[in-house]
């Protein structure tokens, strides 16, 4: 089964991390389609930084998703934070004093509607390095990371954070602050023989810091759950075993 029972369980926090040679795009879509299938009553939040709304539609399609039809029921809620720093664009520019604080007042009304609505609740930002990469600074990045962390926990909402890995020898240092607190680390990695036509990547998982007792079993780097992307979307199997599909 992919991914893991209980990965996506209420309150929990996933870091995703990826690499250049393997990015880990398919892996939130594969979050977002199991969350809306498995879920009653459930809603999505996607903070999006690197992916906009068309690429959402397109990769959505593939797992039968309507996605126009989920965002004008309510389901699916769509921030679009490139969007918002391009408006802000001038004040990046002029100081590294960049406040997510907007990014969050939009976030809250959704996790905690003031209907008192209970609801199931999966929020995904998709790319928090590239935040970073424009101009954020460390600090605020961490301080937006422990936002997000207790709002999810009050409101018993599933966090997904997906960080990119550059240097492996030098870790980041937002990177290393929520690799403290999140639940579960999803790590995507590239195989170290290269790409294959076989098998696109990896994908581990290690529990977290913050885990505390739980029935999910970890699947580290030498037993990984292997995958390879078609055109129709992405297909997973045991490692070693590329025709046992999952």
């Amino acid at each position: 089964m992919f991914p893991p029972a209980g990965l996506l369980a209420s309150g929990h926090f996933v870091l995703v991390s990826d690499h250049l040679g393997a990015p880990a795009d398919f892996l939130l879509h594969r979050f977002l389609s199991t969350h809306l299938r498995e879920s009653r009553n459930c809603k999505c939040v996607i903070l999006s930084v690197s992916e906009d709304i068309s690429r959402w539609k397109a990769t959505s399609s593939k797992a039968n998703l309507n996605f126009p039809q989920l965002i004008a029921s309510g389901i699916i809620s769509f921030i679009d934070i490139a969007a918002i720093f391009g408006d802000l664009s001038g004040d990046i520019d002029s100081s590294n004093a960049v406040r997510l604080r907007p990014i969050y007042d939009l976030l809250y009304p959704v996790v905690h509607p003031s209907d008192g609505e209970q609801s199931e609740v999966l929020v995904i930002l998709d790319d928090i390095a590239t935040l970073e990469w424009i101009g954020v600074s460390p600090i605020e990045l961490i301080r937006f990371s422990r936002a997000l962390r207790a709002l999810c926990l009050k409101a018993n909402a599933t966090l997904v954070v997906r960080h990119h890995i550059l240097n492996l020898s030098e870790p980041n240092t937002v990177f290393a602050h929520m690799l403290q607190t999140c639940t579960y680390h999803a790590e995507v990695r590239p195989l170290s023989s290269g790409r294959s036509g076989a098998v696109s990547g990896e994908v581990a998982f290690h529990p977290g810091v913050a885990t505390s007792k739980s029935k999910l079993l970890p699947v580290p780097r030498s037993n990984a759950i292997q995958y390879r992307l078609t055109d129709y979307g992405t297909i997973y199997f045991e490692k070693g075993t590329a025709g046992g599909i999952l």
